[in-house]
């Protein structure tokens, strides 16, 4: 059986150190671009690289948010800010957007989960991405505690779901 993950968000770099010190065994955060994280104060790349070297020193991840809904204008620029982060040392990018969810993982060797942004609620979903190369799915939160178990039983698939939060 594999181990539950407790993942926390991490609106700057004290609350990110803070939250690992005291047995979170990750963060997500969001960059100062592309990110939904609108009530933090979120992370320049050095910053981003800062938080990594941190977490990766306890042995621990950071996930980034790359969950804006992309218009035609947001694509340009978003392949150089990939590498920076990536080079920064992140451990996996939270996405909801299906192109962005393609080219990350047909480029370059990071995991992608796929956001809650997504609403995903039901098994042929999740193994529709799954088939995609996403590595994990964060669960819409409109699910019940018998829908999520379904999900897990019959999809074998790295499921992430929130337990407390926003909406």
């Amino acid at each position: 059986m594999k181990k539950i993950e407790l993942l926390s968000p991490a609106g700057d770099l004290e609350r990110l150190k803070v939250t690992l010190l005291y047995g979170a065994d990750a963060v997500y955060i969001g960059g100062r671009e592309y990110s939904l994280r609108a009530n933090a104060t979120n992370f320049s790349i050095n910053e981003i690289k800062e938080a990594c070297d941190f977490a990766h020193s306890l042995n621990k991840k950071v996930y980034l948010t790359l969950n804006i809904v992309f218009h035609n204008e947001d694509i340009e620029g978003v392949d150089d800010y990939i590498k920076e982060v990536i080079d920064a040392g992140i451990d996996a990018f939270i996405v909801s957007d299906p192109f962005i969810i393609s080219h990350i993982k047909n480029n370059y060797d990071v995991e992608v989960h796929l956001s809650t942004q997504a609403s995903t609620t039901n098994i042929d979903s999740v193994l529709y991405f799954k088939e995609e190369g996403i590595d994990r799915v964060v669960l819409a939160r409109e699910l019940s505690k018998d829908e999520i178990k379904e999900i897990i039983d019959k999809t074998k698939v790295d499921i992430e779901v929130f337990i407390h939060g926003a909406m």
